[in-house]
């Protein structure tokens, strides 16, 4: 299958918007390209970057998506391009809004990024290394391999980031876990390296819930970590110990109810992928759910929430 890249240059203000578009049109996950990230990057020598300078324009921001290259794909754009015009009516500045497409082979998509995805500690304890790389670990550390493949993510988000060290802190041996919108997979496989007992980790989309498969065989975790299609957590049952949600404000305020329903009264609930604009409505939305937000962490504009209920 052919892939349709859609990219737009915007502003910080407009980034989760915009996500939440490609969302409705069918994306299974964005890729952000925010300067100050890939500053930042640059300067730990987490990426192989010599090469690039500083980027000095901070305040444009790239979001892109993928979409299958067939019949649809015209009208989407069209809808992407009108929603894209009407996010002045929500007082969000669109910035440029230069929208641009381009054709990729599924090959060349998987493959090309490659040479800029080396080991990097994301935690206190944990190491993501990519499957194709050699890394020798410390005493202490936990290596994830990661392939992500089409499902975008490469574990090295500060959205990613900030979960993945509240799990350090949070996961109890033979706790019970739900990983919703699980992408590559990479928080279910943390989970489960982290003494989970039983991790249930879905997505939409199911090309992801392929990838998020093969990492948990990679890891060598297949047998803890369940990958399964869903719609958030229609389809899981039972309690989790600890849901976890690295998506999107308006979709975590979405599955608040869901969480108090599915999650054990000792439990905890970690929300990211939120921007940090949008902080003040998910916490709105966590209150009014009669939730007690225990901590907020905020890095590089975006926030990460660990939620509980009244019975810890």
């Amino acid at each position: 299958m052919n892939w349709t890249e859609i990219s737009i240059r915007t502003t910080h203000e407009a980034t989760e918007a915009v996500a939440n578009i490609f969302h409705d049109l069918g994306a299974s996950g964005v890729v952000i390209e925010d300067p100050e990230l890939v500053n930042s990057y640059r300067r730990a020598g987490a990426w192989d970057y010599c090469d690039i300078p500083e980027v000095l324009d901070t305040e444009t921001v790239v979001v892109k998506a993928y979409l299958p290259a067939d019949k649809e794909l015209e009208g989407k754009l069209r809808i992407f391009k009108q929603r894209v015009n009407e996010l002045a009516e929500h007082n969000l500045d669109k910035g440029q809004g230069l929208i641009e497409c381009r054709e990729i082979h599924e090959e060349d998509w998987a493959n090309s990024w490659k040479e800029f995805f080396h080991p990097i500690k994301v935690g206190q304890r944990i190491v993501i290394k990519p499957s194709w790389e050699e890394y020798t670990k410390a005493a202490d550390e936990i290596v994830i391999e990661l392939d992500p493949g089409m499902a975008f993510g490469t574990g090295t988000h500060h959205t990613t980031t900030m979960c993945i060290r509240c799990l350090e802190e949070i996961i109890k041996p033979n706790d019970t876990v739900f990983d919703v919108g699980t992408g590559s997979g990479v928080l279910a496989v943390a989970a489960a390296k982290l003494g989970a007992r039983k991790v249930t980790a879905v997505d939409f989309d199911n090309v992801a819930v392929r990838v998020a498969l093969e990492n948990a065989v990679i890891n060598k975790v297949e047998q803890q970590v369940q990958v399964g299609q869903s719609d958030l957590m229609a389809e899981i049952t039972g309690q989790a110990d600890v849901i976890i949600a690295n998506i999107i404000a308006d979709i975590i305020i979405r599955m608040l109810p869901a969480v108090t329903e599915k999650l054990k009264d000792t439990g905890y609930f970690i929300a990211s992928g939120i921007i940090a604009e949008r902080l003040s409505d998910v916490t709105a939305a966590v209150l009014e759910n009669k939730l007690i937000i225990e901590r907020v962490i905020e890095e590089g504009g975006w926030a990460a929430m660990v939620i509980r209920k009244g019975g810890v």
